[in-house]
């Protein structure tokens, strides 16, 4: 006598979809948590940045990296390289691409909050965010730095100094956005430009909006 095989129970069919619905679950809420901790992360490089800037102006009252005095008040081990105290952070966040050196304001930068002890390490070589982006100092779009795509007459411009942090995926560039100011790219004292490669000099590549492809990146910049 033939045995008919018998099939899934419905109650045996729903167990099993409620179970793979719950390991989707925990899978997009541990992506969504490790995108959590990447915002806070570059929110975290903002506000450390802008509270060294402040704290170094409190107590020299001068600017870092622009800071006319500065050869005179570090000479050990080597003088630190002094700015022409003109109130323009000269240079681009990134240098334009090339190794940072002191000569460059933006570079001496972090050197000088290195040398106050605002921000850990030695040197004049830029820090990097935990995405591997770097993260960089200028003053806006003006003479001697780059041309960050904001400075159209539809878009407004940033005349002051600026932070800058790479490599942002797209929902970290939003999350990031849209805490500390508006959510759009081209707007505000927080804005986006779309990246082609890593830790690139950008120029005019601002977009009317965020796009999510899954894998855009962006560098973003806050105005201190």
């Amino acid at each position: 006598m033939k045995r008919q095989q018998a099939g899934f129970t419905l109650v045996e069919i729903a167990i099993v979809l409620i179970i793979i619905g719950l390991l989707l679950g925990s899978i997009l809420k541990g992506q969504e948590m490790i995108n959590q901790a990447k915002i806070k992360g570059v929110l975290a490089d903002f506000s450390g940045i802008s509270a060294a800037y402040y704290g170094y102006q409190y107590r020299y009252g001068q600017i870092p990296g622009d800071d006319p005095n500065a050869a005179t008040r570090w000479t050990t081990p080597l003088p630190a390289t002094a700015g022409n105290g003109n109130g323009v952070v000269e240079g681009s966040y990134n240098n334009d691409g090339d190794p940072c050196v002191a000569t460059v304001e933006a570079c001496s930068w972090w050197d000088h909050l290195r040398r106050s002890g605002f921000v850990s390490g030695t040197g004049s070589n830029q820090p990097y965010n935990k995405l591997a982006g770097m993260i960089g100092v200028q003053t806006g779009n003006a003479a001697g730095g780059l041309t960050l795509g904001f400075d159209g007459a539809a878009t407004g411009g940033f005349g002051g100094l600026i932070v800058c942090s790479a490599n942002l995926p797209e929902r970290v560039a939003i999350g990031v956005d849209t805490h500390l100011d508006d959510g759009v790219p081209i707007a505000g004292t927080v804005r986006g430009l779309l990246q082609s490669s890593a830790n690139q000099s950008p120029a005019n590549q601002a977009t009317t909006a965020y796009v999510e492809t899954g894998s855009t990146q962006y560098l973003v910049c806050r105005a201190f």
